[in-house]
This record gives structure tokens, C-alpha cells and sequence, in this order.
């Protein structure tokens, strides 16, 4: 199940965080909930990545993209992702998921998603890599293209090492998911 009370509550929230500014962060608090976990008694894998959902959902509110897909018949999508954990999240701990869009090349944006417990530590790292999707025209826009459309004058830096890596596995493992058929 999505955690649809998490969502009404971003969603609800949205306005009083302010818009989202390209470099900027989304902060979401959260509590390790007795529906979050697994045998471990600790935030299981999945819900991970429903949480890092609702903060790049809530970044793409607050930056004005939802509303802007739905009224050009885009979609954004994710590309995919790789998650890092390094602390376990225990039952009833505190933490937040801290997103941010990191930069982006050609078609595709790079994002991050941090947990971090109530102690400053992080506990998890996601990055993820997305596109939108021009249902009409049958593509992903270039993000240069949706930034504008945004009215941002916003230039991405170049890749990390790390997210070039990132891509290059990314691109590698979609195209052996394309080739099995």
C-alpha cells in the first residue's frame, strides 16, 4: 500500500515549504511507523523508495512541473535508481528525506535523496535519474527545454565522477533490460 497519509500531509504542506528553487532542497520529516518495517524491526527497502516518491513528488510541485505536465500532456518518469544504506532506521526513530535535483544532461535529471536520522547521520542515500515525457510527441524533452518551459534560467553543472558512473550503470542495465526481452 502507498502511504497515501504521507502524501496528503506533503501535499497539503506543500504551499508553507515555498517554491523550490533549482539548488535548492525538499525537507520531509518523517517517523519510522510499525507499517514501515520488516523482520529486522527496521525501515524495510521498499518503503525507501516510496518515500524518496513523495520528495521528489513534493519538488516537483513546489517547482511548478505537475501543473505544468498536466495541462501540456507531459509525464515525468523515472529512469531508475541505486540506493546506498548506511545506518538502519529503527521502529518509532525520527528521520527526514532530504531531495534535491542535483543536475541534469540531454534527457535526463539526477536527483538525490537523503535519509538523515535525528541525530545528523545519514542513514541512506538514493540517487535516481528521470525524465518527462511529451505524450503527444511521442519523446523525452530535454530538461534545458522543461527548465525553460518552468521560466527558470537555470544551467545545469557538469556530472560528478560519481553520477557519470551513476549514468553509465544506469544505461548499461536498461539496455540488458531491453535486450531480455
Amino acid at each position: 500500500m502507498y502511504v497515501w497519509a504521507r502524501m496528503a500531509r506533503m501535499m497539503a504542506t506543500a504551499r508553507s515549504r515555498g517554491p523550490y528553487v533549482m539548488g535548492g532542497e525538499s525537507r520531509l520529516a518523517f517517523r519510522c511507523l510499525p507499517t514501515d518495517i520488516d523482520f529486522n524491526i527496521h525501515l524495510n527497502n521498499a518503503r525507501y523508495m516510496m518515500l524518496a516518491d513523495l520528495g521528489r513528488i513534493d519538488l516537483f510541485m513546489r517547482a511548478g512541473l505537475i501543473r505544468l505536465a498536466r495541462k501540456n500532456g507531459w509525464a515525468p518518469m523515472m529512469g531508475g535508481l541505486q540506493s546506498v544504506y548506511a545506518r538502519e532506521i529503527r521502529l518509532w526513530r525520527r528521520f527526514e528525506v532530504v531531495s534535491s535535483i542535483e543536475t541534469w544532461e540531454g534527457t535526463q535529471v539526477i536527483g538525490k535523496h537523503r535519509f538523515v536520522l535525528d541525530n545528523g547521520e545519514t542513514a541512506a542515500l538514493i540517487m535516481t535519474t528521470a525524465g518527462v515525457y511529451d505524450r503527444a510527441a511521442g519523446r523525452f524533452l530535454g530538461i534545458d527545454e522543461v527548465v525553460a518551459a518552468l521560466g527558470r534560467a537555470v544551467r545545469p553543472r557538469p556530472l560528478t565522477e560519481t553520477e557519470r558512473a551513476f549514468m553509465i550503470s544506469h544505461q548499461g542495465l536498461r539496455g540488458l533490460a531491453k535486450s531480455s526481452g
